[in-house]
């Protein structure tokens, strides 16, 4: 498994019957633009905003189901200086926008959040 990114479907719609995004996912939707050549190095996931995300929940547990979220593949670098790398089941994962930044940042080399 390579690096895989889970970011929320826009324009979800949550009671208000209006539709919504998150600024999270657009913000690492924005990095993902700014930078293609992610997309061919990392799998990307849009998942649907009501809980449980089954695809997620699966790697990385009910309680980090959060989005956006970084699942590291089977074979991780070591954690980069500042960012928070979380395990769950074995499973290594980075979660929130600045941290996935960070990462992407610290292993991809591309430019850091400022």
């Amino acid at each position: 498994m390579r690096d895989t990114l889970f970011l929320l479907k826009h324009d979800f719609i949550d009671g208000a019957g209006k539709p919504f995004f998150c600024p999270e996912c657009a913000l690492i939707n924005g990095v993902l633009h700014y930078y293609p050549q992610l997309r061919h190095q990392l799998e990307v996931r849009y998942v649907d905003f009501p809980r449980p995300r089954p695809e997620v929940v699966a790697l990385v547990g009910l309680a980090n189901q959060s989005c956006p979220v970084l699942v590291l593949g089977d074979t991780p670098p070591p954690a980069p200086d500042g960012v928070e790398v979380r395990v769950y089941n074995g499973r290594s994962f980075v979660a929130g926008a600045e941290a996935i930044g960070n990462y992407l940042s610290a292993i991809y080399g591309i430019g850091r959040p400022h």
